[in-house]
């Protein structure tokens, strides 16, 4: 790895936890720089803004994160369970997907991609097949299981938390996601 290439990666790092932490109005471009033990200019070189930071680090923890899960149309249940336990390990996942839906309502995080294209064409073709799901558009049918599956965050995001059951695991809500996404087909 470059020397460059190693300072990149540190300044995402130090970036990925700045803006799960504070959002992209609260981050700060000189926390990033000493938390990265980088230059402060390097930053606008390698990403040219904070914003652009912000993608840079949105794209490759939320966007390709989640595409990184193995999709099954015709298993909703069981992939809204790995989607759960991905975010279980990686909770800045939520964090940066909570605060771009926050400060960046016009832009959608879940856009057409081709991933998403993907998906969607499955899930129609899955629901035609088997008739699941069959109240909802594919597009509100993965948006839902998206939202059930995400439902939990394993650390408090800006702010919000769900109410705790001192009782409940984390298998306890893995299994509430299933059954949930189960009922909804």
């Amino acid at each position: 790895m470059s020397r460059a290439d190693a300072t990149k990666a540190r300044i995402l790092r130090a970036a990925t936890d700045e803006f799960a932490t504070h959002g992209i109005a609260g981050a700060r471009v000189d926390r990033i720089a000493k938390t990265a033990a980088a230059n402060k200019n390097l930053i606008y070189i390698y990403f040219c803004s904070k914003d652009q930071l912000f993608d840079a680090v949105f794209d490759a923890h939320v966007t390709h994160g989640l595409d990184s899960v193995p999709f099954t149309a015709d298993d909703l249940p069981e992939y809204a369970g790995r989607l759960f336990d991905y975010c279980q390990a990686h909770p800045h996942v939520i964090r940066l997907a909570t605060w771009h839906r926050l400060e960046r309502a016009d832009q959608n995080p879940t856009g057409a991609t081709p991933t998403r294209d993907t998906k969607l064409a499955a899930l129609a073709a899955a629901q035609k097949a088997n008739n699941i799901g069959s109240g909802f558009s594919p597009t509100a049918l993965l948006t839902l299981v998206l939202s059930i599956a995400l439902a939990w965050n394993s650390s408090n995001a800006a702010g919000m938390s769900t109410p705790e059951i001192e009782t409940e695991t984390t298998d306890d809500r893995r299994r509430a996601v299933i059954e949930a996404v189960r009922r909804l087909l």
